[in-house]
């Protein structure tokens, strides 16, 4: 629909809320596209069993009071599918939730009827989402059928150059938009960096063996710079593996899904 969502290149990871079996995420699978599909736990509490069982990422998550444990700028797209969301309630404050954790420039989809349907209460439904996505800089670059797709602005020129009036505000700058551990969530716009950190990203399947400019960011009680420790990580890492495949005949036992418990820098 929109050509320039370069999925497996820009478009690298994405986030399916409410995925149901994660349907969407396999078809990104196809795309060279990492899904994490959340959904809160059903009645039947096997939509994140199934889509583990189908090799897709999952976890059990949910919008709420609490901002979700991920960074700012995490995704580079954020998918809503009937994902039973009301995302203008209490002042757009679900939707801030998604604008934080979507990296500049990234992609959000809602697939709802509200976008194609003509009843009274839909079309108002309709009217506030694209009320409340202009007011936070989205821009609507798709609407086709009953899928919107909106635009995450690169820089903060949009915000600063709305009314003073207009809500939400842009957040406090003494609010760190990486804190989630038990952190509310705010009804505001999270900033973002004036140094380009979190947009900047290469293109995959470079931007897995770069050391991000956003790395600079991050506090660490090192002596080294922080590009060696990414680039020694990964080194150090890809050696462990090759032991491991080759003690454990890993490569005989089809593994799919792993958890890594102290991710550190990915490596």
């Amino acid at each position: 629909m929109v050509s320039e969502i370069s999925f497996g290149h820009h478009i690298r990871v994405a986030l399916d809320i409410g995925g149901g079996v994660a349907s969407f995420g396999a078809f990104l699978l196809q795309r060279n596209v990492t899904t994490l599909s959340i959904a809160p736990r059903d009645v039947h509490g096997s939509q994140i069993q199934f889509a583990l069982e189908r090799g897709v990422p999952a976890m059990v998550a949910v919008f709420a009071t609490r901002r979700l444990l991920y960074p700012s700028q995490a995704f580079d797209l954020i998918h809503c599918s009937n994902c039973g969301i009301n995302w203008t309630r209490d002042d757009g404050i679900l939707l801030l939730e998604a604008n934080r954790m979507l990296r500049a420039g990234g992609y959000f989809i809602w697939a709802a009827k509200p976008v194609d349907k003509h009843e009274d209460n839909l079309q108002e439904q309709w009217k506030e989402m694209g009320d409340l996505t202009t007011r936070i800089c989205w821009e609507l670059v798709k609407k086709e059928g009953y899928i919107a797709i909106w635009r995450k602005p690169l820089n903060n020129s949009c915000y600063l150059n709305r009314d003073a009036k207009v809500l939400p505000p842009l957040c406090d700058l003494d609010d760190n938009s990486d804190n989630v551990w038990y952190t509310n969530l705010r009804t505001c716009i999270t900033p973002l960096p004036g140094n380009g950190y979190g947009s900047n990203v290469s293109a995959w399947p470079e931007r897995l063996h770069y050391p991000p400019e956003r790395l600079q960011t991050i506090d660490m009680d090192a002596h080294i710079s922080r590009k060696e420790i990414f680039r020694a990580e990964s080194k150090y890492l890809n050696a462990i593996i090759e032991n491991y495949v080759r003690a454990y005949h890993w490569k005989d036992m089809k593994l799919r899904n792993v958890m890594d418990m102290r991710a550190g820098l990915g490596g």
